[in-house]
């Protein structure tokens, strides 16, 4: 997970050519870090447990949950996040300020390639540190 937070800010860089740091410690974003996350709990119950064992079932389950919720409901509320946030600005304008807009956090899931970026990277993960250790 860390590592996928890490990657986020030179990804950035490379393709929007902005360096942010912020994007280290926010949420969405190119690699899921929870999807990384969830999946190398998933592979690393599976490297020591097998992967025919109930825990990794488990585990593999609660990673297929996660990924769907950052590809979906997480992603969703993001999209109405900006819809909410264009409304108020322009609620702002009509009325000359006196109804102050309200900045609503838009980025909070993920595309489908990021949630799979963050599979990959964790599981990639999950057997390099197996193999190491």
């Amino acid at each position: 997970m860390i590592l996928a937070q890490v990657i986020k800010v030179p990804l950035n860089l490379f393709r929007n050519g902005t360096w942010n740091s912020a994007l280290a410690f926010s949420t969405g974003g190119m690699p899921s870090s929870h999807s990384a996350a969830a999946a190398s709990l998933a592979a690393s119950v599976g490297i020591i447990n097998g992967f025919d064992s109930s825990l990794f079932a488990i585990a593999s389950v609660v990673c297929a949950i996660t990924m769907y919720d950052a590809a979906g409901v997480r992603r969703h509320a993001g999209m109405h996040a900006a819809l909410l946030n264009r409304i108020s600005n322009n609620l702002s304008q009509i009325t000359k300020d006196e109804t102050p807009g309200v900045q609503l956090k838009e980025l909070l899931g993920h595309q489908p390639l990021e949630v799979l970026a963050g599979l990959v990277l964790g599981v990639a993960i999950s057997f390099i540190l197996n193999t190491i250790f």
